[in-house]
């Protein structure tokens, strides 16, 4: 049997004495001749086993590779370390890849001395330190200083996997805590903050074995251990609800020590709270995270606050405390905030909230301008809390603000679509304790359409009247030229009249063409004679309406209401001759009309 023991020294590869008989020794020459060829034979095993040599011996390669014949030829070496692995009869054990990494990298083949290592790490298997010694003086003293340093990493990190794969089957396999701690002890290893972060990574799944390993390294770890790391990868596995007395433990212990949470660490946790309905945890998180030296972002902010007003029990003091957190940290709160919370609302149709969520940004030290206030009172009218709305509003406009008129006329719109007019009546007085008469147009015509919209012309008439004749309001055009076409589709002529006189009062040109369209259709001629007494005036002589009216009635067939109007017409007009033409023309075309129709 070949027995070798690896040693080196040097950067040269050696073995101890060894006491081998004589036909044993020839066959590592046997071995160097058959593999001298870059060609193989046709069949190295036969010409093996020929010589006598026994692959299937775990201590077989080893001796062969530190051969004086073998280990000097390195191609021969490789070529059979090679063959010897594809071939199943031979057995590759760490040695046998320990021996030909100290061969390799005599050779200052970094290429094939990696490739190597990593097929140990696939195997599961280790650099010996005999081999890191050797592999490192031999890497150093042919210049490949790179190639030192990283075997030496290599080692560290496999004696850390080691030492990571013994501590989380002392975690998992022992039941008694005390004893845990007993055999964590016995170990013998460094503690790292890398070894740390490895264990707690693998038994996450079981935050009690991670605690108790936590506390392990509490007491076992040394002045150089990163304790950022430490704490970070340990909040990153407990912070969850069935061990969040332990998670509060680690965050006070993190403040004691100053560390504060990594970036990923708080987004990883931040989630999952917000997840499991963890709310308040999640609250307290972030105010943990805002003391620290990497402070959860603006967009942060923005997702918890969203987060929090989308739940089914929505809590108004967990969001006046994140508001109170972020700004204590030196942040201000922008309006475009409020605009991200309403679109939060509106995606759980929950937007008569959002008076109480803005009171309670404000609670929490967040200074809303008139925009912002503006947006709330439109948000609580588009869900139809309309009381609510109008409480905000007049609490927002006594306390200094002025809100854009349109916003008044949302909600005045709002309410006299609904059952209560006499509400959206009442705001106008409201708008006008704090604005002129001329300011409160947008209202007025929103409740003019609502009204109408409800086929309540007449009632609007009535509103719109008082307010330009007793408080000087001053209507949009629009409005009453809304208010004319609704009023004669619903029947009230007369009234629609009058509004040409209020337009008149107020500046307007008269607005003639709705009146004209009806009676030349449909009306008689007190109606005619309405419009007519409703145009009179220096600015737009009645005759040229007068005129519209004959023509229009002649072209509608209507030749009888046309005579019957011009016998009630001034002289004047019955007598000016433009409308002696017309008549004469009508009175000629007539009896034409008449003999085509008989022929």
């Amino acid at each position: 049997m070949l027995r070798t023991v690896l040693n080196s020294g040097g950067g040269r590869l050696c073995r101890l004495p060894s006491l081998l008989p004589h036909h044993r020794l020839m066959s590592g020459s046997s071995v160097a001749a058959i593999f001298f060829q870059p060609s193989l034979p046709a069949d190295p095993a036969t010409a093996i086993q020929s010589a006598g040599i026994d692959l299937s011996h775990p201590n077989t390669i080893p001796a062969l590779l530190v051969h004086p014949d073998l280990a000097s030829n390195y191609p021969a070496a490789s070529r059979f370390f090679s063959w010897a692995a594809s071939h199943d009869a031979a057995v590759l054990n760490s040695k046998c890849f320990n021996s030909m990494l100290q061969l390799a990298a005599a050779n200052s083949d970094a290429a094939h001395f990696w490739s190597l290592v990593s097929s140990m790490r696939s195997k599961g298997y280790g650099i010996s330190k005999t081999t890191l010694q050797a592999a490192t003086e031999s890497f150093r003293s042919n210049g490949m200083s790179k190639d030192a340093d990283m075997i030496q990493k290599a080692f560290s990190a496999h004696a850390r996997n080691a030492a990571v794969a013994e501590a989380c089957e002392i975690l998992r396999s022992d039941p008694n805590e005390l004893s845990k701690l007993d055999k964590l002890n016995e170990l013998g290893v460094e503690v790292t903050d890398e070894m740390v972060a490895l264990v707690v990574e693998k038994v996450g799944q079981f935050p009690r074995q991670a605690m108790v390993f936590f506390n392990w390294v509490e007491q076992s770890a040394g002045a150089g251990i990163n304790w950022g790391k430490v704490y970070n990868a340990m909040a990153k596995i407990i912070g969850r609800e069935d061990c969040i007395e332990e998670f509060r433990e680690v965050l006070q212990k993190m403040s004691s020590k100053e560390v504060g949470l990594d970036k990923e660490v708080y987004a990883i946790l931040i989630d999952r709270f917000l997840k499991r309905k963890m709310f308040e945890d999640a609250v307290d998180l972030f105010r943990f995270a805002m003391g620290g030296t990497e402070k959860p972002s603006a967009q942060d902010y923005v997702f918890l606050l969203k987060k929090l007003v989308v739940r089914d029990d929505m809590d108004l003091k967990l969001v006046m405390r994140v508001v109170r957190i972020y700004q204590k940290a030196g942040n201000e709160v922008k309006s475009s905030v409020f605009d991200a919370v309403i679109k939060s609302l509106r995606s759980v149709e929950r937007l008569g909230e959002s008076g109480r969520v803005l009171k309670a940004m404000e609670d929490g030290g967040f200074a809303p301008d008139r925009t912002v206030h503006g947006k709330a009172v439109l948000a609580m009218c588009d869900a139809g809390n309309l009381e609510t709305a109008h409480k905000h509003l007049a609490r927002v406009e006594k306390s200094g603000h002025k809100l854009d008129p349109l916003v008044w006329s949302a909600l005045v719109q709002k309410y006299s679509l609904g059952d209560d007019v006499d509400m959206a009546v009442s705001c106008l007085p409201e708008m006008l304790e704090r604005r002129s008469g001329n300011q409160v147009g947008s209202a007025l015509e929103a409740l003019v359409y609502g009204l109408c919209r409800k086929k309540e012309a007449k009632e609007a008439f009535k509103v719109l009247k008082d307010l330009v004749l007793k408080k000087d309001v001053v209507p949009w055009q629009s409005t009453y030229k809304y208010l004319i076409h609704k009023l004669i589709r619903q029947g009230h002529l007369k009234e629609a009249f009058d509004v040409l006189g209020l337009m008149k009062s107020n500046g307007f040109p008269p607005y003639i063409n709705p009146f004209i369209t009806h009676i030349l259709k449909s009306g008689t001629v007190d109606d005619a004679l309405g419009l007519l007494n409703a145009m009179s005036s220096e600015e737009f002589p009645s005759r040229t309406v007068y005129m519209r009216l004959f023509q229009g009635l002649f072209k509608e067939g209507r030749h009888e209401i046309a005579q019957q109007l011009l016998s009630v017409s001034p002289g004047s007009v019955q007598n000016h001759a433009d409308v002696l033409d017309l008549f004469y023309k009508m009175k000629i075309e007539e009896p034409t009309a008449a003999n085509s129709h008989l022929a």
